[in-house]
């Protein structure tokens, strides 16, 4: 047995086996970088049990000609950076080390690797007064589309309060996406989004609920008109006090 396998071996017996995976999202055509923190002999990257890297003595290192060009070092120790990740390489990259007891796991990546998402439409499908006479309340039906998938929802409201039929209901696309349509403020969103990337369409709500928008300037209007009711009583509360304090200091003159 050679010296450098011996010392290799001896390094191997100090290095802490790892159980913990981490996961990671990776946008496609981005870079990632695998850390390792031992700086070991013999240590073995793989990916789904096919060894891609692999780190000798003196800093030597064999590649796989698949990886030629596509892995890089970034520091002395055994980390890797893999560069412009395509949706192929999702999967399990392991780093491990030679032992007396065999192989010690290391460090271990579950990627993911995702592509953008695809536009989305939100459409208004339908919008049905419920009480014609007061013309105080609708439901407004939607669809959320994508290129192959789609999710619809209705939305009923109330003067200014508005709620979703079911709730939210978030649905997952053919393409491990998710697609949610939702209603925030006085909008109804429609998001389509991964772990990485993510597109929205929105309509509001006032657009095809006239009274929606009435009540708004409605409440606009009370609102103002408070605040001008506030300011004429504080102005005559004053006023009042001031010819009350003029009064009773004539009043302490005269006695005097």
């Amino acid at each position: 047995m050679s010296i450098f396998v011996i010392l290799g071996l001896l390094v191997c017996i100090e290095a802490q086996g790892s159980s913990a995976v981490t996961t990671v999202f990776v946008k496609k055509g981005d870079d990632l970088i695998l850390n390792v923190d031992d700086d070991a002999y013999f240590v073995y990257w793989k990916f789904n049990e096919r060894v891609i890297v692999a780190f000798g003595p003196e800093g030597g290192r064999i590649i796989d000609p698949g990886f030629t060009g596509r892995i890089e070092f970034p520091v002395k120790t055994c980390s890797v950076k893999l560069k412009n990740l395509q949706e192929a390489d999702s999967g399990v990259y392991t780093a491990e080390v030679l032992g007396f007891d065999g192989f010690q796991t290391l460090a271990e990546y579950k990627v993911t690797v995702q592509g953008p998402v695809s536009p989305v439409e939100l459409t208004v499908d339908s919008v049905d007064s419920v009480d014609s006479r007061s013309s105080d309340s609708c439901n407004l039906t939607v669809t959320c589309s994508t290129q192959h998938s789609h999710i619809s929802s209705t939305f009923r409201c109330v003067s200014r309060t508005c709620s979703q039929e079911g709730g939210e209901r978030p649905e997952l696309t053919t393409s491990g996406a998710s697609l949610h349509v939702y209603l925030l403020n006085s909008s109804i969103i429609c998001n389509h989004s991964n772990q990485v990337n993510w597109n929205k369409d929105f309509k509001r709500i006032e657009h095809f609920c006239p009274q929606y928008a009435g009540s708004e300037g409605s409440s606009a209007g009370t609102s103002v008109y408070l605040v001008k009711m506030v300011v004429f009583s504080v102005g005559l509360i004053i006023m009042v006090s001031a010819v009350i304090t003029v009064h009773l200091m004539e009043k302490f003159r005269k006695h005097k």
